[in-house]
């Protein structure tokens, strides 16, 4: 499920922003361990491929490093910002959501907590309903089941939020076909 949904925000961004042509993906090439990362940058440069959009990748392995990384993507003319998920993002998500709207850059997140934060656009997981789905396998489990017989799930919700208030401040005009496929516009 990760590499679409890769593709797909990478496709929101696009649509949102018709002629986009470049996108800076900040990222902590050590966080998730390096198969994963691996993959990450794999799928999205596909997904980039077949939009025609050209990434540039910038590194950000700590907070220390977050002033420096956002002075590369501005020197890299980034038409909007791609972040990787990860702890130390999540952590620092106001951080950078500030660093974002300085550098006047429209943004796409995994999470919907960056978009609440101010960040432009989320596309990814419902951990909400996450949440509430994983009360039934505590159930099973307190009932006797074994973990390891019970099957494992993917998410079945995964939500767009879109941030109107950041995209006034960008002076973007978000589609109306991208709005209508909001779960929630942030006013």
């Amino acid at each position: 499920m990760t590499t679409e949904l890769h593709g797909k925000r990478l496709q929101l961004l696009k649509e949102t922003i018709p002629g986009l042509a470049q996108v800076t993906v900040l990222w902590n090439p050590t966080t998730p361990p390096e198969p994963v990362h691996l993959k990450f940058v794999e799928d999205l440069n596909a997904a980039a491929r077949s939009l025609s959009v050209e990434l540039k990748f910038v590194v950000a392995r700590s907070p220390e490093e977050f002033e420096s990384a956002f002075s590369t993507i501005n020197r890299t003319h980034a038409q909007a910002l791609y972040l990787q998920g990860g702890p130390l993002y999540y952590v620092h998500r106001i951080k950078l959501v500030k660093l974002a709207l300085k550098a006047r850059l429209p943004t796409v997140f995994g999470i919907r907590a960056f978009a609440d934060e101010g960040g432009l656009m989320s596309y990814g997981v419902n951990f909400a309903d996450q949440l509430r789905r994983s009360t039934t396998y505590i159930d099973k489990i307190l009932k006797g089941a074994k973990p390891g017989d019970l099957p494992i799930e993917q998410p079945t919700k995964l939500e767009l939020v879109i941030n109107l208030k950041t995209a006034k401040a960008l002076d973007l005009s978000i589609p109306e076909s991208i709005l209508l496929r909001a779960d929630e516009v942030i006013r």
